[in-house]
């Protein structure tokens, strides 16, 4: 697998396992993204002077797990090159809990990359520290109307 992070042309952050597709030339014809989810940072994003002393605060850092497309059942989306802007890795955190939705559930709603349709499942954010240590998940469906 090869988890990236694409940064799309109208600001979206997309994170999935990129696979390009070539022509005999070995110019990029086409970008496959298998199960691409929104990244969104949820974490007011600050410049703090440490003080000393404090150099070992723990931050916490939220970010947010949603569908790219939330109306299609399509797990493998093609995209033209020309609209992404960049590929990049994501930092570790991030992607570790990308890959630990991919492969395992996640209070019932999410088993192998697979939305339970009955769950009404969205989106779905992590809390995790400096350390990137995932301190809690929390998941939003229609049935808690929003509420984390």
């Amino acid at each position: 697998m090869s988890i990236k992070l694409a940064i799309l042309k109208s600001g979206e952050q997309v994170i999935a396992d990129i696979k390009e597709y070539v022509d005999e030339n070995q110019k990029t014809i086409s970008l496959l993204f298998e199960n691409p989810y929104i990244v969104k940072f949820l974490t007011p994003e600050l410049l703090i002077e440490s003080a000393v002393g404090n150099e070992n605060e723990n931050v916490s850092h939220k970010v947010s797990f949603s569908p790219w497309i939330v109306m299609s059942e399509d797990k493998n989306m093609t995209v033209p090159p020309d609209w992404v802007v960049t590929i990049v890795e994501p930092i570790d955190w991030v992607k570790k809990s990308y890959q630990e939705k991919m492969n395992q559930s996640i209070d019932g709603l999410v088993r192998q990359g697979e939305v339970d349709h009955t769950q009404n499942f969205s989106e779905f954010f992590v809390d995790s520290s400096e350390s990137g240590e995932i301190k809690n998940v929390e998941v939003f469906t229609e049935e808690n109307n929003g509420q984390y």
